[in-house]
């Protein structure tokens, strides 16, 4: 699901199951690296998890206000808050151990 300023609170904040923020953008190597990993986990967990991603060039408040220096940031929203981030290119381990304590 691609989000943006607009329907973030809805889709991310307002969210009654967690949520795994992709924020990316087109032109970045590392982002298109990560992609399959985020689609295989988006897949894995559905209905226990909400995969969306933010193009931070398209909708560069949401990532201003969430401190996203480096891209791709991974970052893991429950209750409307951000609980745990991974930055960079992670193997799925790694990101499927940041994300299974929270669904």
């Amino acid at each position: 699901m691609n989000i943006n300023d607009v329907n973030f609170r809805q889709e991310v904040l307002e969210s009654d199951i967690p949520v795994l923020v992709d924020f990316w953008a087109e032109w970045c190597m590392p982002c298109r690296m990560v992609a399959p990993t985020i689609e295989k986990i988006a897949e894995e967990y559905k209905g226990k998890l909400r995969v969306c991603k933010l193009n931070v060039d398209e909708a560069p408040k949401m990532a201003s206000e969430y401190g996203v220096m480096s891209i791709p940031t991974l970052a893991i929203f429950k209750d409307g808050k951000v609980v745990d981030k991974a930055v960079g290119v992670v193997p799925k381990a790694e990101l499927v151990s940041k994300i299974k304590p929270y669904i």
